[in-house]
């Protein structure tokens, strides 16, 4: 599995109308979920106006099929022109990965 976290950060007119980053993120998240290798996708906004995102994929190959795809890609390229003050990306894989559920108890996933 790939992790990649995605810090953001949109300008302040984007802010006062988010409509079409709105309709782009619904979009995006359509094109995502349906590529081979697509596990999920969180997204988090903090009271300073940080946006987090987690995506998790199969694999780096799978992850890459989506960096490259070329809607993803001109959407990127929006994003840089004209939505985003600033974003920081980590592409990251588990170390360890376990869970906890009250009726299973604590279980690891070994790698």
């Amino acid at each position: 599995m790939v992790v990649v976290i995605f810090r953001s950060r949109i300008r302040d007119e984007v802010a006062k109308n988010p409509k079409r980053l709105e309709e782009t993120g619904q979009r995006m998240y359509g094109l995502a979920s349906s590529m081979p290798g697509f596990i999920s996708y969180k997204d988090f906004a903090s009271a300073d106006g940080e946006n987090v995102s987690v995506v998790e994929f199969k694999s780096l190959e799978t992850l890459a099929a989506w960096r490259d795809h070329p809607e993803h890609k001109a959407v990127q390229e929006w994003g840089k022109r004209e939505v985003f003050a600033e974003y920081h990306i980590q592409v990251c894989t588990p170390v360890r990965d376990y869970r906890f559920h009250p009726t299973h108890g604590r279980r690891e996933d070994m790698r």
